[in-house]
């Protein structure tokens, strides 16, 4: 992790057009513990990195983050039960409070009983990227095929299947639809 913030304290200084003069002064602290701080030749201090990282804009955060690949790689979530693979593309909300997740969906098309419609305030928007997602809304059966996209008020009961085999969609959700859809 020394590593990585060492990494990142200089890549930031540079990218910012600084040299170590520049950064330290900011900073409050030698140009010679600056350097000897990005080159690994001396330990941070906690009073130092924050020093840093309020001298480049950066919260603690930022500077001391996950060096595995969570933060990259994004892993599906299976539900067997409801036949729906999700992997969620936003983190901590996205823009306006939007999630945006890709969905594969197995549970095939046939009789839906009332049962199986849920209703949330807002709106859901989705694009289908392969397959056929069959939508049910309210009394209304739509089959929404590869290339189109659908936008619907959530306050009639829906749900979405696939039709003869897996589906695959990108979902736009308001945080009614992402506690619904997601987290049931």
């Amino acid at each position: 992790m020394d590593a990585i913030v060492r990494m990142r304290i200089r890549s930031l200084r540079k990218a910012r057009g600084w040299s170590l003069d520049n950064l330290a002064a900011r900073a409050g602290i030698s140009p010679s513990q600056l350097s000897r701080i990005e080159t690994g030749h001396r330990r941070i201090s906690l009073d130092q990195l924050t020093a840093i990282s309020a001298a480049l804009g950066k919260s603690l955060d930022e500077l001391v983050e996950s060096s595995d690949d969570s933060d990259v790689v994004i892993r599906p979530d299976r539900d067997e039960t409801r036949g729906l693979t999700t992997w969620l593309l936003t983190k901590d909300n996205g823009p306006q409070g939007l999630t945006v997740g890709k969905m594969r969906i197995t549970d095939q098309a046939g009789s839906v009983i009332s049962d199986d419609l849920g209703v949330h305030p807002g709106r859901d928007w989705f694009t289908v990227l392969s397959g056929t997602v069959v939508l049910y809304l309210g009394e209304r059966v739509i089959r929404v095929e590869a290339g189109q996209a659908a936008s619907f008020s959530t306050m009639t009961p829906h749900t979405l299947r696939s039709d003869r085999g897996p589906a695959e969609i990108l979902i736009i959700l308001d945080h009614h639809g992402e506690r619904s859809h997601l987290h049931s």
